[in-house]
């Protein structure tokens, strides 16, 4: 267990922390605090539930991920992936219902962790990735599509589709003064660094779009109308549910978790690069499954690694977790301190919050420049991309990561190959002793289920002409069960035909496998070579 969960923060304390690094940490942590703030409320309202929920996430998640992850500087909370997952489980069980899934999906991130899986989970397919990530991005725009324009309307569809249908039907109910704040919202985000690069965009759009609506009064929905007063207390609640249907979350629990295990690893690499170091990913997951245990039973909602206020600490010098626990800190003194303020906030401001974090999730450009390369990323790619759209999001993963495995199989079969070796081919390394009874044919690639089959209808129904066949090898990085099986069939072929079989270059990870599955025996021992002058020399024996 030790060896798997190594906190970074205790490695960096025992090593020792300077004062300088610490108040730069500080100073880091209070600027990703104040940009996590609009965030986590605009997250928490888009995912079905009240705005404190978002900033307990914050505080909670923020904290614990920190204190006990394997990255050095990632920051952790409410995310947009988690949004629509968030919002689903809420719409179908309930809010203790999302507590459940949230709590079964720590335990099965904790057992990712303890069954060293971290080092798997980080090598999702980037197509795979992309797809998921835009997909989520177009339905949170969709989702933000009444509030940025203002409609007066209840009870709007759910399905992708439905949605967007309703809004064409009902655009004539739209609001003047909400589209304008929306807009007003997205230019002070996107464009402010233009006028001071000390004040994070987000929070100066809050500031001044709901300086605006409260100060001339403007008739549009905020956060008190919508949701009524927020409250800032924190305790703990323990949820009602029936032992009898806790199979019903253990599908939103694996989703959550398979979620925020590729999130966080991606957030992880990005942090690593962004500082150059090297997280423990086991310990991340492990973090990350305590985070999503704990947070909801203080009335929080699942997290993940966030790639955006991860990046902001860096950029604000944060170097090592204590800029992401003192991020939480703040963030408990500003709930604390300003929380009532924040019911304030209009509707039409988070959306316009929410429309600009959907448009840097979708990636258009990188989302395009995959559609215009192999086709077999494409396929990947748009087909996690529209069933997270159209269908549901936990199917997309496991056919994405399905559909992703076959078409990796497929090319790596495409790369294995028999060759045969002509007698004055460069190819023989300038052996030219080769006499006439001879054969000698090279294996490239691994010799796996999906290539194993090729391999042994090529080599059967090859044309053999004389008493010894030369197997070169040195190409083959491992083999599998079906590849073994397909191989003994290969030698029981040519044996039937009286030929002998002569194997060199064999890596020792192969020869491992050909003897304990009996193929060692079947061949001879003395006719497998580590070099190809060796095997030679015992075929000019044996012909």
């Amino acid at each position: 267990m030790a060896s798997i969960f190594k906190p970074k923060f205790f490695t960096l304390l025992k090593a020792g922390i300077s004062k300088e690094t610490i108040k730069k940490d500080l100073f880091a942590g209070t600027i990703v605090g104040i940009v996590a703030i609009p965030l986590s409320i605009a997250f928490a309202v888009a995912s079905g539930v009240s705005p404190e929920k978002g900033l307990i996430t914050a505080i909670f998640a923020g904290f614990f991920v920190s204190l006990f992850g394997g990255s050095r500087i990632m920051v952790a909370g409410p995310t947009g992936a988690m949004i629509i997952v968030i919002y689903g489980i809420i719409q179908q069980y309930g809010f203790d219902g999302l507590v459940i899934s949230s709590i079964i999906g720590g335990l099965i991130l904790i057992l990712f962790g303890l069954f060293r899986l971290g080092s798997v989970l980080k090598y999702i397919p980037r197509p795979l990735m992309l797809g998921f990530n835009s997909a989520i991005a177009v339905l949170i725009f969709s989702t933000q599509i009444k509030d940025a324009f203002g409609l007066n309307v209840e009870n709007i569809p759910t399905g992708f589709l439905n949605k967007w249908a309703f809004y064409f039907t009902n655009i004539h109910t739209f609001n003047y003064v909400a589209v304008g704040l929306t807009i007003v919202t997205i230019l002070i985000t996107v464009y402010s660094k233009k006028i001071t690069s000390k004040i994070p965009g987000l929070f100066l759009a809050i500031v001044v779009v709901t300086g605006i609506s409260t100060i001339f009064n403007l008739p549009v929905s905020t956060i008190k109308t919508v949701f009524g007063n927020i409250p800032v207390n924190i305790h703990l609640s323990i949820p009602n549910f029936d032992f009898a249907n806790i199979t019903d979350f253990i599908k939103p629990g694996f989703t959550i978790a398979i979620l925020g295990a590729m999130v966080s690893l991606l957030t992880a690499v990005v942090a690593d690069g962004m500082i150059g170091g090297k997280h423990r990913s086991n310990t991340e997951l492990i973090a990350q499954g305590i985070a999503n245990i704990i947070t909801p039973l203080f009335g929080g909602i699942p997290a993940t690694g966030a790639i955006a206020r991860t990046a902001t600490s860096v950029k604000n010098g944060g170097r090592t977790p204590i800029a992401g626990m003192f991020h939480a800190v703040v963030i408990l003194l500003i709930m604390l301190v300003f929380g009532r303020w924040a019911m304030l906030i209009p509707m039409s401001c988070l959306a316009g919050i929410l429309i600009v974090v959907s448009y840097n999730m979708s990636e258009w450009r990188s989302f395009r420049s995959i559609l215009k390369g192999s086709k077999y990323d494409g396929a990947v790619l748009l087909s996690t991309f529209l069933l997270t759209i159209l269908v549901d999001i936990s199917l997309a993963i496991e056919i994405g990561i399905v559909l992703s495995a076959l078409l990796f199989m497929y090319r790596m079969s495409k790369l294995s190959n028999v060759i045969p070796i002509e007698k004055d081919s460069d190819l023989l390394d300038n052996y030219s002793t080769v006499a006439k009874g001879i054969d000698i044919y090279e294996i490239s690639g691994p010799f796996f289920f999906a290539a194993a089959k090729e391999y042994q209808e090529t080599l059967v129904n090859l044309n053999y002409k004389s008493k010894v066949v030369i197997l070169r090898m040195r190409h083959v990085p491992f083999i599998d069960v079906t590849g073994l099986y397909n191989f003994e069939e290969i030698i029981k072929y040519l044996k039937g035909r009286n030929i002998s079989v002569i194997l060199t270059g064999v890596v020792p990870e192969v020869r491992m496998e050909l003897d304990k599955h009996n193929i060692t025996e079947m061949v001879g021992a003395e006719n497998i070579k580590t070099s190809f002058e060796s095997g030679l020399e015992r075929a000019n024996q044996l012909n």
